[in-house]
């Protein structure tokens, strides 16, 4: 069995390092309201090994540290920690195996979000914001158990079919989110909430007005490359 022993100082001190971050992003799940008790998690992965980190599974969250996070390789297989990594793990494994430039996931039942995954509905782009954010609509991935790799496999098909999109709401279940690192993949879940609450009250009052691809697209491109400092 491997373990971080069998790793170097480089990798063993960004290690300490992103169980920092991963434990203060878990504390950024609850600012959001999108998690409620021990549900979701947050992982990110380093950039000196094929390894991750996670949070563990059914701890509370005002109980987690940086010790306390999980260090797993990208199979799933825990590495170094005291507790059990969360049982997304798997799933967290194969978007990192099967997405290279991916560097954080995120998974919250946050209520909108979750509400439009039990109906199987994509997040319409009724919004300038969601052209800026998602490329287009939130799309619905497949229904799949939790536990194995079954959750990434969905995440994964579906952004092939919407390569803009940060997010992903798992049918019946809820979002996961991806990002350049684990605080990316956090804004994502936030912002997944907050357009989901927003398509949700538009279609109380009315039909909600789609924006025209050609527009989106140009809202998407100077989004990622003009808006904010570079």
């Amino acid at each position: 069995m491997t373990t971080l022993d069998d790793f170097g100082p480089e990798v063993r001190a960004e290690v300490k390092q992103v169980r920092e971050v991963v434990a203060t992003l878990h504390e950024q799940l609850i600012k959001w309201n999108l998690v409620v008790w021990t549900a979701g998690n947050v992982s990110q992965r380093l950039r000196t090994a094929d390894l991750m980190v996670i949070k563990p599974s059914g701890m509370r969250y005002e109980s987690l540290t940086p010790e306390s996070m999980v260090v797993c390789d990208l199979n799933g297989d825990p590495v170094d920690g005291l507790a059990a990594p969360s049982s997304d793990t798997k799933s967290h494994a194969y978007i990192y195996r099967h997405m290279p430039d991916v560097y954080g996931v995120v998974h919250t039942h946050s209520t909108y979000a979750t509400a439009w995954a039990a109906t199987g509905q994509n997040i319409p782009c009724g919004l300038t914001m969601m052209g800026d954010e998602f490329g287009g609509p939130v799309p619905v991935g497949p229904f799949k158990l939790i536990g194995s790799e079954a959750i990434g496999e969905g995440v994964v098909e579906t952004l092939k079919k919407y390569p803009h999109s940060p997010a992903v709401l798992m049918q019946n279940h809820g979002p996961f989110t991806i990002g350049k690192d684990g605080e990316s993949a956090v804004k994502a879940a936030a912002m997944t909430e907050e357009v989901a609450h927003t398509m949700w009250a538009a279609r109380q009052i009315g039909d909600i007005i789609p924006i025209a691809q050609e527009d989106i697209d140009k809202l998407n491109d100077r989004y990622q490359n003009v808006y904010g400092q570079h």
